[in-house]
């Protein structure tokens, strides 16, 4: 019989995380000009997109998908150069799906 522990680390293992990543941030006014909200740097270290993925990663799940949409440039480079040293041969990863692109 699985422990519960065994069985939860199993599910979070298989499972894909998808992340909407495409919000135009009217709200945010002039942050938003050039860039996506999820984009948007916080606290001079982080953008916005990286806590969903963080909380991801801190739950057990590797595998995650991030559907970009509105002014998505700086969205991409940054997901690219801080979260793109995943471990692909391990399931690992973070996938950028942009709005035009089908799974």
């Amino acid at each position: 019989m699985h422990s519960p522990r065994r069985l939860v680390s199993r599910i979070t293992r298989d499972t894909l995380a998808l992340v909407l990543a495409g919000g135009r941030g009217s709200r945010l006014k002039e942050l938003t000009d050039w860039r996506a909200k999820p984009a948007v740097p916080f606290g001079g270290k982080f953008r916005i997109i990286d806590f969903p993925l963080s909380n991801c990663v801190n739950s057990g799940i590797r595998r995650m998908g991030v559907l970009t949409q509105y002014k998505a440039h700086s969205l991409i480079k940054h997901i690219q150069l801080a979260w793109g040293g995943s471990h692909v041969a391990r399931g690992e990863f973070v996938e950028l799906l942009p709005a035009q692109q089908r799974i």
